[in-house]
């Protein structure tokens, strides 16, 4: 039981990437150009489709990818990017080449694209849509260079000849260092196993973005980007303390930590509210802290939420990162872990009870960023994928995972519709994913666009079913329960329950079912939730025994009778007495496949 409050009103946030979001094209090429294969653009995110999102139960977009990347498509004073240095056709949004300009790909007019920008902005302010985009700390492509502050590109005035120094932006690699000398040789996109001489790297070369300290990067490193260096030497080890400080003056930090607050002001300064920091374990604490209080002090109400992996090697932290982030100023880090428990129980032979160990991670339980799907994840409806059960899985794993706490709730453009992401585009493959690597559309999505009406017309039955449900569900965790309430799992007191969705063979419950309490102490609002995470057997007789412990919990006192009414999922009403609920359990009958059921207490 956690009592800690969020600071900050819940942000709902709908993750899209505007290059498929808008993206109308019907034809399709493998490996297309953008005239081949088509690309949204800012404008494509009209009133219409804001409301439609707004209505949905979103009260924040995240605009992923909007950044200027390096990418294979010319425009007038900004030339192509060679192919070598590119990972597809529209190139990674994660290898940025212009830190203060957005992507002309996304603009009506390409000369135009910053005031276009702004007015995408405009539109999300008149319908009180908060927006964060992306900010990638730790790489850039191997083309950064800044058009528009062309005096705060990365790698001015860099001593070029050493590893390691505190006020470079990169690190840079000598002739003894792997991959048999200079020149740098990255991939061929070409030829499988051959490699590209990059002609600005022929007498020096640089680190890759995942700390490969190499000559001859491989297809598996992020060789087209290049690691950023904050002043500490990673190959030294995770001890950064001899760093400054969250106060440091300006003049005293590393010339990378000034860059950095120089673009984040400008972002800010265009009124974007917050940013989704990109794999933010590989970048130091101390950073962090100075950054975000920076930030703060321009705009108190701006949103830090950190991508992070506390096992990757290359955090920079012994103690967990997702903590640790948390307490150098982000408002939320991000729940891979309940994640992969969720994916598990359809992919590895997780059981419902393993999410109870992601219970009882402290504050951060109410501070984390909650998803199913996102651009890096899977598409749940992906046949080789989740099983291959279909996108109703998603709900039993929203219900659970959005309504266990009060953090940050995230979904991704296409999850509500059930898109598959199926067959192979060009440098993604079929990999389960929407590329972002590549132009391409999302078909099932674009159902719902139907030509610019943004009115789901195209849809299937089942998928506008799958999308009110969403919406119903977002519509109900708004309640105080959800919003400020606390979480109090019920699984572990049913393990021995025979009624607890226990199938044949099975000797103890919570394989298939999991139930939890939510509670808010000052509107005494109390909502108890079942789901069925499988995804063909109904759960037959079921019954779910509620501990004395957990009536305390809500301030409720044995001998009460309780009435259970159902929010969603389900019509009907139950009474029992908290003597009842403790001996015998409250008798739900059965629950359907990919059945979820909130009921509030009355």
């Amino acid at each position: 039981m956690n009592r800690i409050r969020v600071s900050k009103p819940r942000a709902v946030i709908y993750q899209l990437m505007i290059r498929t979001f808008g993206n109308k094209s019907s034809k399709q090429s493998f490996d297309g150009s953008i005239v081949e294969n088509g690309c949204g653009k800012f404008a494509d995110i009209n009133e219409l489709a804001l409301l439609s999102i707004r209505e949905l139960g979103f009260n924040t977009i995240w605009l992923t990818g909007i950044l200027e990347q390096a990418s294979s498509t010319f425009y007038p004073n900004r030339a192509a990017d060679p192919p070598e240095i590119l990972k597809g056709k529209a190139g990674s949004p994660y290898a940025i080449r212009d830190y203060f300009d957005v992507c002309p790909d996304y603009a009506v007019d390409p000369a135009n694209r910053l005031a276009e920008f702004r007015e995408l902005l405009a539109r999300c302010r008149a319908l009180e849509i908060k927006v964060i985009i992306d900010f990638i700390p730790n790489h850039v492509a191997r083309t950064y260079h800044s058009d528009v502050h062309p005096e705060l590109s990365f790698g001015l005035d860099d001593k070029c000849d050493v590893f390691f120094d505190r006020d470079n932006h990169f690190f840079y690699l000598s002739q003894n260092d792997p991959g048999n000398g200079p020149p740098l040789r990255l991939p061929s996109p070409d030829a499988a196993g051959g490699s590209c001489v990059i002609s600005s790297e022929i007498e020096y070369g640089r680190v890759t973005g995942n700390n490969a300290i190499t000559w001859q990067p491989s297809i598996h490193d992020w060789y087209e980007t290049v690691k950023l260096n904050y002043g500490h030497d990673f190959t030294t080890g995770r001890e950064t303390h001899h760093l400054p400080s969250k106060d440091a003056e300006i003049s005293a930090v590393p010339k990378t930590w000034r860059t950095m607050d120089e673009i984040i002001a400008y972002w800010q300064g265009f009124g974007v509210d917050g940013f989704r920091a990109d794999m933010a374990h590989m970048v130091p604490m101390e950073f962090w802290r100075w950054l975000i209080n920076r930030a703060r002090l321009r705009d108190p109400d701006v949103v830090f939420l950190a991508e992070a992996y506390d096992g990757d090697p290359a955090k920079l932290t012994d103690s967990d990162v997702l903590d640790e982030l948390l307490e150098a100023g982000f408002d939320a880090s991000y729940e891979h872990p309940t994640y992969k428990i969720l994916q598990g129980i359809y992919e590895s032979g997780k059981w419902a009870n393993d999410i109870d160990r992601e219970t009882f991670v402290g504050e951060r339980f109410h501070r984390c960023v909650r998803y199913i799907e996102n651009h890096d994840e899977v598409r749940i409806a992906h046949p080789q994928h989740w099983g291959g059960v279909g996108m109703n899985a998603g709900r039993p794993a929203a219900a659970v995972m959005y309504g266990m706490s009060r953090a940050t709730i995230m979904l991704y453009a296409g999850q509500e519709v059930g898109e598959p992401a199926i067959g192979e585009v060009g440098f993604s493959k079929d990999d389960g994913r929407t590329s972002i690597f590549d132009y391409t559309i999302m078909p099932e999505f674009q159902k719902w666009v139907n030509h610019g009406a943004y009115d789901g017309a195209l849809l299937s039955s089942q998928q506008c079913e799958l999308r009110s449900w969403y919406a119903d569900l977002l519509s109900l965790l708004r309640e105080p329960a959800f919003t400020d309430g606390d979480f109090y799992g019920l699984n572990h007191a049913n393990l021995e329950n025979e009624n607890f969705g226990r199938l044949n063979g099975e000797i103890a419950s919570g394989h298939w079912l999991y139930a939890f309490l939510r509670h808010d102490i000052p509107t005494n609002q109390s909502f108890l939730c079942v789901v069925n995470f499988h995804p063909t057997e109904s759960l037959m007789n079921v019954r779910i025994q509620i501990p004395e412990h957990a009536f305390e919990f809500m301030g409720y006192h044995m001998g009460q009778s309780i009435r259970f009414t159902a929010r969603l999922g389900s019509k009907q009403s139950l009474s029992a007495s908290c003597e009842s609920l403790v001996s015998n359990g409250l008798e739900i009958g059965s629950l359907e496949p990919f059945g979820v059921i909130y009921y509030e207490l009355i």
